[in-house]
């Protein structure tokens, strides 16, 4: 049982399966922190989901349920710090998540911000002793997934569940994984191999983004993130001031959209955002 649900006066519990997948958020253990609520639990879901589903180092912020950051690097402290720079303002009360064993110094750098829950496969003896002041933050150890070929092994669901009215809706997971060789350029000019590692970072981002999503990326980081917005050329717009905000140009960007552009006026608002126009398509 929960002390609520989504809102206060709603209440709520969490229940696992009987055999859980190997690596999934029910199987972490809660080093330290305040109970998780409702809210936690979904969004530590989000962010965990995310940074697994990348083999290089990685760190994914999230924040009511988007990811507002996203980014590799050679450490966990550089994953950090491009993921945060992001998007600042949103990452403040976010849930952080590693792929990585977390060490002092990247520690360090997440104390100095408000975070409600911080998820790694492991925290060396100085980060656990750093976060002892901030008795508050809620700190999970997940260990990886072992690999293999099925959902199940990568600690994924092999269905989705969605209550509608008097119903529910049942699917199979989005557990597709897009590959170099998935791709296909339809314009004469070509991306270079650094924008096409960019356009798959970006697009496996844009699977963990509500939709309409739209995501500018370059250097192995998010730039700006448009998400939940009814017009795609809206979240493109979104997406662009995001990243005027943070300070972070998008001139020689990527872009990935979860969807078609119905009309040129998204294209055309990230064109002028500063982005580099080599149109990719997923071969499904």
């Amino acid at each position: 049982d929960l002390r609520y649900g989504e809102n206060p006066h709603q209440q709520a519990a969490f229940y696992r399966d009987l055999h859980p997948a190997p690596g999934s958020l029910v199987t972490a253990e809660q080093l330290q922190g305040k109970e998780l609520s409702y809210n936690n639990i979904a969004d530590a879901d989000a962010a965990w989901a995310a940074v697994k589903s990348f083999d290089s180092t990685a760190c994914v912020i999230v924040k009511h349920a988007n990811p507002c950051g996203v980014a590799l690097g050679s450490t966990t402290l550089e994953a950090y710090g491009k993921a945060f720079k992001t998007d600042p303002t949103s990452a403040f009360g976010g849930i952080i998540a590693f792929n990585r064993p977390i060490d002092g110094a990247t520690a360090e750098a997440v104390s100095k911000q408000f975070v409600e829950v911080l998820i790694a496969p492991d925290f060396s003896a100085d980060a656990l002793d750093i976060f002892k002041a901030k008795a508050n933050v809620r700190v999970l150890k997940i260990a990886l997934p072992p690999g293999g070929d099925s959902a199940w092994h990568q600690g994924r669901n092999s269905h989705d569940i969605k209550r509608v009215g008097s119903g529910i809706l049942i699917q199979t997971a989005d557990n597709l994984e897009i590959k170099r060789e998935d791709l296909r350029v339809v314009t004469k000019k070509q991306p270079s191999p650094q924008q096409m590692e960019d356009l798959l970072f970006a697009w496996r981002v844009a699977k963990y983004v509500k939709s309409n999503a739209i995501i500018f990326c370059g250097g192995g980081m998010t730039l700006g993130v448009g998400a939940g917005q009814m017009s795609r050329v809206d979240s493109t717009r979104i997406a662009a001031i995001k990243a005027q905000n943070a300070g972070l140009t998008l001139q020689g960007s990527v872009v990935a959209s979860d969807a078609f552009f119905p009309f040129a006026d998204g294209l055309l608002a990230a064109a002028e955002a500063g982005t580099t126009f080599d149109a990719v398509e997923t071969s499904d």
